[in-house]
């Protein structure tokens, strides 16, 4: 016999082994929780529209129904899309403002791989962050309750709440002087998602997922500072 699958109620995260009942004509019937006596899943009859609204507003009933009871994975196209973003942001920030007058100048390719390079390390980054939090996760839960986490699922909320990333790309298309200020919010809603899918996966206070979050940007930013006190920079490795 196959694992048997359960959902979760969007408002109180019990377990149900069924979102709704299907009876004949078409007729759908919402299953009710028998523990809050609410609708499993009231997010089966809502639009998509308004899904990714209360996902943005970090509501945890978007985010129980996207992590749980929806088969979404694109959340590797996510995070190679986004990545690509962010390393757009970074190669143009670095040569945006550079002019070349010959036609044949080869810095036009030079340029090119120092955007693979910049994608590289937006790419360390996020793994480190990644790798940050989960290795928090799993020392606190071992060391307080005796047991692990599984991986796989924090992962793929990890990236689906990187969503936010998406708004770089707005960032790109309208440049202006206080882009700075923009990206620090960008990355300031990351956080504040990512924190959110924390809590709703391991059902845990927001300290706890704060400071996950916080030990996560923490190893990103070591090893952001790593790459740049290397005695050879990214820029060096693809140009020479």
């Amino acid at each position: 016999m196959g694992k048997e699958a359960f959902f979760k109620c969007v408002e109180c995260n019990e377990k149900s082994v069924e979102l709704h009942r299907d009876y004949s004509n078409g007729i759908l019937k919402i299953t009710i929780c028998e523990s809050c006596q609410k609708p499993v899943d009231k997010y089966i009859e809502y639009d998509p529209v308004i899904i990714l609204i209360d996902a943005i507003l970090c509501k945890a009933q978007a985010f129980r129904h996207i992590l749980f009871n929806t088969s979404l994975n694109i959340h590797w196209k996510l995070c190679v899309f986004c990545l690509l973003c962010e390393a757009y942001l970074r190669w143009s920030a670095l040569h945006g403002s550079e002019r070349s007058s010959d036609p044949a100048d080869i810095i036009r390719y030079t340029k090119e791989w120092e955007f693979y390079g910049k994608f590289g390390l937006a790419a360390l980054e996020l793994m480190a962050f990644c790798v940050g939090v989960l290795s928090f996760l799993s020392l606190w839960m071992s060391c307080l309750h005796g047991g692990g986490v599984e991986f796989r699922p924090l992962l793929r909320g990890l990236l689906l709440s990187c969503y936010g990333k998406v708004l770089l790309i707005p960032v790109v298309i309208w440049e202006h002087d206080y882009s700075p200020l923009c990206l620090g919010l960008i990355r300031l809603f990351v956080l504040t998602s990512n924190s959110q899918a924390i809590r709703v996966i391991l059902n845990c206070s927001r300290r706890l997922s704060l400071a996950a979050v916080c030990f996560g940007l923490l190893s990103e930013t070591l090893i952001a500072q790593a790459c740049r006190n290397l005695p050879w920079s990214i820029q060096d490795l693809w140009t020479s």
